[in-house]
């Protein structure tokens, strides 16, 4: 059943029946609301590139946070601008010898049973990001205070609480860059024509996008390994098959289990199924990602497989940090490597986030040596 404890564990055998039943299939929501979901390939692919398929209602609705995430056409492409210079895969490689500076200040600190998640999956890309937007060290340990909390399952008055001092603060960062110039990215973007309102939501996207996704793709990619040993020693033995293993991880069990939601802004025809308007719409990546019609033995996790998985999106909201998280990746994996010649699970039972949009561990204690 979707949404369910068992969902949450693995939602790849309910994807897969769903996906043998019908691409595209109507179902009910954890809040009671009849949502359409995309599990085929091909009509995964074609809906997120479906103009009909909005991230609005309508023009007029104005989403107090995430604005560029949610909005759609030239607007979208507007906010988006600023930030594509930033995220070109030769501006990022530029960022590699601070990456690996931080990864190598985390790993010092690791020795024995550890937990992946929050001694390295998390503030890897974290302090990457806050050092892209320039955000002061001495103010890391609260906003990461504040990202724990709107990370939970829960929108209680702890994660209204957060999200407004999250808020208020980015505001008063955007104002400082204002007034004392920064070689950062929110430095450039207060230049860039952008209103206070979209600076400040500019910010909080990166932020949160850019570190939610890498936590979990660096950490399921190590669980991936345990459970692959002959791969774990193929890649030690071989790192050139380290680029190949970033993308199989994206694609076999990736970080999103579905794209942001969609809202039919007229009726839409996906894989012979029609949709009325006004529908609310969610994209399965991680079922596009295992569709046999699209992958031979999707189940099984090949790093030497041809790409062309959906982690990333597709169309006008493609991941715009997909260059950035693969090189976090490639560089966490390739220094525990170095560095462990040993890897042992040391969980018989590990817990996932509760959430219908992100496939990420709680938590995975780890034996290194």
């Amino acid at each position: 059943m979707f949404f369910s404890e068992r969902y949450y564990a693995d939602p790849h055998p309910v994807l897969a029946r769903s996906r043998a039943k019908a691409p595209v299939e109507r179902i009910t929501d954890p809040g009671g609301r009849e949502i359409w979901i995309v599990t085929g390939y091909a009509e995964a692919r074609a809906a997120l590139a479906d103009q009909r398929l909005r991230k609005r209602f309508t023009p007029s609705d104005q989403p107090p946070l995430f604005h560029m995430l949610n909005s759609d056409g030239a607007d979208h492409a507007r906010l988006r601008k600023p930030l594509s210079s930033t995220f070109t895969a030769r501006r990022v490689e530029e960022l590699r010898a601070g990456i690996e500076a931080v990864t190598d200040r985390l790993l010092d600190s690791m020795t024995g049973e550890v937990d992946v998640v929050a001694d390295l999956a998390l503030p890897l890309p974290f302090l990457v990001i806050c050092d892209l937007l320039g955000v002061p060290e001495a103010d890391r340990a609260e906003l990461r205070a504040w990202g724990a909390v709107l990370s939970t399952d829960s929108h209680d008055d702890e994660f209204e609480a957060a999200s407004r001092e999250m808020t208020a603060y980015f505001g008063r960062l955007v104002e400082a860059k204002r007034t004392t110039p920064a070689d950062d990215l929110l430095g450039a973007l207060v230049h860039s024509g952008l209103d206070d309102a979209e600076l400040v939501s500019t910010a909080l996207l990166v932020l949160t996008a850019g570190y939610e996704t890498t936590v979990n793709l660096i950490s399921t990619g190590v669980l991936v390994l345990l459970r692959h040993p002959e791969e774990l020693a193929a890649l030690r033995a071989d790192r050139s098959r380290l680029p190949g293993a970033v993308e199989e991880f994206l694609r076999f069990d990736g970080p999103l289990v579905t794209a942001t939601p969609r809202f039919t802004a007229e009726p839409v025809e996906i894989g012979g199924v029609p949709i009325p308007e006004r529908q609310v719409v969610l994209v399965s990546l991680a079922a596009a990602d295992r569709d046999p019609a699209r992958f031979d033995r999707p189940d099984a996790f090949d790093p030497t497989r041809p790409g062309g998985h959906l982690a990333f999106g597709h169309g006008a909201h493609f991941c715009l940090g997909a260059p950035l998280a693969r090189l976090e990746g490639e560089i966490a994996f390739g220094k525990l490597l170095d560095r462990f010649p040993t890897w042992e699970l040391a969980a018989d039972v590990l817990r996932y986030q509760h959430s219908p949009l992100f496939r990420g561990l709680r938590s995975l204690p780890v034996r290194l040596g």
